[in-house]
């Protein structure tokens, strides 16, 4: 089988298109052909410096879906045939992989195999913003950073589930239409900061309840003075650029500050396929439709770091073996 490899850190010409071995299922773990994996900003930021939680060489990728081949020792919970998704694995831009079983879920016979591919990791990332970060209620006003992305258009869409109202942010005139789309009430073009006194002014003067930052530092600042007094910065942008420097006196309104992080919502196995039960009921009730922005061959990996990166895509990129 062959898989997108890295052995030191760089642009996207580090990629290497690579062959190994196909991985055998241990104790505890399905053996897995890829369907689909998914492309994120996390993916780039581990090709492009060294990150705490990953060390080169290493295939890169975390989420995808599949088909099980194989059953380790152990394994009782899936079949052979079944369709599998999982929101974090290391090394799944891969065609074939040895997944614990307790880091799968089974796709249900009516989601589709891009769906599950493009859903499951930013669907439970949605979920937990709108949730236990920073839980939405009717009439609520939200701030959500790259609207028109993958995560940006799911957050967009459970906020509006929540009866919340949506202020998107995007860095081009051509994605304030497909931000709409996905209902937000209210779409700025801002490739930085400087949009808080706009915010503003949509929002009374008060500010926005919460602000959903995965844009980096440069937008850092910007995002707190947006807020309402104790309102939450949920900042998820640690992957791009340096991490801001951080003055407790310096934060505005009282404000709350959060790194907040998927594994949290989903410390349990008990918790993943409830939380994944949740994320695909909004599916099947048209609450929640992801929109795939791109398709590439897993070997063309390169090319989908690319447009990420010039941040000309818009939705969910996915890679298909």
């Amino acid at each position: 089988m062959h898989a997108i490899f890295v052995r030191e850190h760089g642009g996207p010409e580090v990629l290497s298109w690579t062959g190994f071995p196909d991985p055998e299922p241990g104790p505890g773990e399905v053996g897995v052909r890829l369907g689909a994996a998914g492309v994120n900003y996390m993916d780039t930021g581990v090709r492009r410096a060294p990150v705490r939680t990953w060390s080169l060489p290493a295939v890169l990728g975390v989420e995808g879906m599949g088909t099980v081949t194989a059953l380790g020792a152990g394994v009782g919970e899936f079949a052979v045939g079944d369709r599998v998704a999982w929101y974090y694995h290391k090394g799944s831009y891969a065609e074939q992989l040895a997944i614990p079983a307790d880091s799968l879920v089974r796709v249900p016979d009516e989601i589709g195999d891009e769906t599950a591919a493009a859903v499951l990791m930013q669907g439970l990332t949605a979920h937990h913003f709108t949730t236990e970060t920073y839980a939405i209620q009717p009439r609520d006003t939200a701030v959500v950073h790259a609207a028109a992305g993958g995560v940006g258009l799911t957050l967009t869409q459970l906020i509006k589930a929540r009866g919340g109202t949506v202020i998107g942010l995007v860095s081009r005139e051509d994605k304030v239409s497909v931000a709409k789309e996905a209902g937000a009430d209210h779409v700025l073009v801002s490739s930085g900061g400087g949009f808080e006194e706009q915010v503003r002014e949509l929002t009374g003067g008060e500010g926005a309840h919460v602000v959903y930052d995965g844009s980096g530092p440069s937008t850092f600042r910007s995002s707190q003075l947006a807020l309402r007094r104790h309102g939450v910065h949920a900042y998820y942008g640690v992957l791009i650029g340096e991490n801001p420097r951080i003055d407790p006196a310096g934060m505005p309104n009282s404000i709350l500050l959060s790194y907040p992080a998927v594994a949290d919502h989903v410390p349990t196995r008990e918790a993943l396929l409830r939380r994944a039960g949740e994320v695909f009921d909004f599916v099947r009730k048209g609450q929640l439709t992801p929109r795939i922005g791109g398709r590439y061959a897993l070997a063309d990996a390169a090319r989908a770091h690319r447009d990420l990166e010039s941040r000309r895509t818009t939705g969910k990129l996915l890679l298909l073996p």
